[in-house]
C-alpha cells in the first residue's frame, strides 16, 4: 500500500463508475483511500460506489464542474500523494505503480499517463484513437524530454499533495482545470512528468453531438488558458514555445483545412484535395510503431482515415471558439459532459 488518495469525481456515472472503482482496487500498488465525489447525481451513482466499500462524499448541491468536485474531496485528503481519474475511465493494473517513481525527484509536482480510448468502434472513437496514439507517443514524449508536458491529463494524473495545495487545487477559472493547474505548477517552479507506461482507458465521445460538446469545451478552454497565463509563461521558454507552436498549428490547420484547400480545389484544381493527406505518412509511421508495440496494427490501419474526419470537424470547432472567445469575448462558462 502507498500513501495515496485517489479522487474520482462523478456526476450521473452509474453505468461506468463500478468499472472505474474496480480498476483502482485491482492496482498492483494499492492506494490508501479511494474517494468518490457523488456530485449530486440522480441516477444512483453514489449507491453503486458505496457498494464497493469506498469513501463516498456528496456536496449539498452540484458543484458545476470537475474542478469543484475534486476540490470538494481535496480537503479530505491526508496522504502525501493524490491521484485523480475520471468516473468513465479504467486504469491498467499497474498504472499507479508506474506513476509513483516519478516522485523520487523532489521537484516533480505531478505525473500523468498514456491515454487510449476504451472503445474504438465509431468514426469519432477511431479518430480519437489515432490522435492519442500519435500525440502521446510523439509530442508528449518530446515535451517530457524537456521537462514540460503541455498538460497533465485530467483523466489520469498524480500529484504531490503539498504542491497541489500550494497551487490552490483545481481552479474554475477556465473550462480545463487540468491545463490551468499544469501551467500554474510550472509557474511555481515545479516539474511535470509524462509516464507512457501508465495507461488509462477513458470512454470517448461516440456520436457527433457528444464530440461537438467535448471539442467545444476543449477549444474554448485552451484559448482561455492561453489568455490567462500568456504573460506569465512567456518567462518559461520551452513551455511558451510549446504553447505557441500548438496554438499556431491549431489555427493554421483549421484555416488550411476549412478555407485554403477548398478554395484551391474550386479555383485551381481538384488535385489540391491531396493536401488533406500530405502529412499522412508523418502521422502514420510513429502511430504504427506504437500500435505494433500494442499489437494493434490492424486497428490502427482501419482507424487511420477517421483521423481526417475528426481533424476537419475539430478545425471548425476551433475556429468557432476563436470567434467567441477571442473576437466576441463571449466565453464558455457552462461545463457539458462529453459522453
Amino acid at each position: 500500500m502507498i500513501d495515496l488518495t485517489v479522487i474520482v469525481p462523478a456526476y450521473n456515472e452509474a453505468e461506468c463508475i463500478g468499472y472505474t472503482i474496480e480498476s483502482i482496487q485491482k492496482q498492483t500498488l494499492h492506494p490508501k483511500e479511494i474517494i468518490v465525489v457523488d456530485d449530486f447525481s440522480n441516477d444512483g451513482t453514489g449507491d453503486i460506489a458505496r457498494s464497493y466499500g469506498v469513501t463516498v462524499i456528496r456536496p449539498p448541491a452540484n458543484t458545476g464542474s470537475k474542478a469543484g468536485a475534486q476540490n470538494f474531496a481535496l480537503k479530505e485528503v491526508k496522504t502525501k500523494l493524490v491521484m485523480v481519474t475520471d468516473a468513465d475511465t479504467t486504469l491498467a493494473p499497474d498504472a499507479v505503480k508506474q506513476l509513483v517513481p516519478a516522485f523520487r525527484e523532489p521537484s516533480v509536482a505531478a505525473a500523468c499517463g498514456f491515454v487510449i480510448p476504451k472503445k474504438v468502434t465509431t468514426v469519432w472513437e477511431r479518430g480519437r484513437y489515432i490522435e492519442y496514439l500519435f500525440s502521446f507517443s510523439f509530442y508528449k514524449q518530446i515535451q517530457d524530454f524537456y521537462g514540460n508536458p503541455l498538460i497533465s491529463s485530467g483523466c489520469l494524473s498524480m500529484y504531490r499533495t503539498p504542491y497541489l495545495l500550494e497551487a490552490g487545487g483545481w481552479s474554475n477559472r477556465t473550462m480545463a482545470e487540468d491545463m490551468d493547474l499544469t501551467w500554474s505548477l510550472y509557474l511555481l517552479g515545479y516539474r511535470i512528468r509524462f509516464i507512457p507506461t501508465a495507461i488509462c482507458y477513458p470512454i470517448e465521445p461516440d456520436t457527433l453531438s457528444l464530440m461537438h460538446k467535448q471539442l467545444k469545451r476543449w477549444s474554448a478552454a485552451y484559448l482561455q488558458n492561453v489568455r490567462l497565463h500568456f504573460r506569465a509563461i512567456s518567462k518559461l521558454p520551452f513551455l511558451f514555445t510549446a504553447m505557441a507552436v500548438s496554438l499556431t498549428d491549431a489555427l493554421l490547420s483549421a484555416l488550411i483545412y476549412l478555407i485554403g484547400i477548398p478554395l484551391l480545389i474550386l479555383l485551381v484544381s481538384p488535385w489540391f484535395g491531396l493536401g488533406y493527406i500530405l502529412d499522412a505518412p508523418v502521422i502514420l509511421i510513429p502511430t504504427l510503431v506504437i500500435a505494433a508495440r500494442r499489437h494493434e496494427i490492424k486497428q490502427a490501419l482501419t482507424s487511420f482515415p477517421s483521423l481526417f474526419v475528426l481533424r476537419i470537424f475539430n478545425g471548425f470547432i476551433f475556429l468557432k471558439a476563436v470567434l467567441f472567445e477571442v473576437v466576441l469575448r463571449q466565453h464558455l462558462i457552462t461545463y457539458e459532459k462529453g459522453h
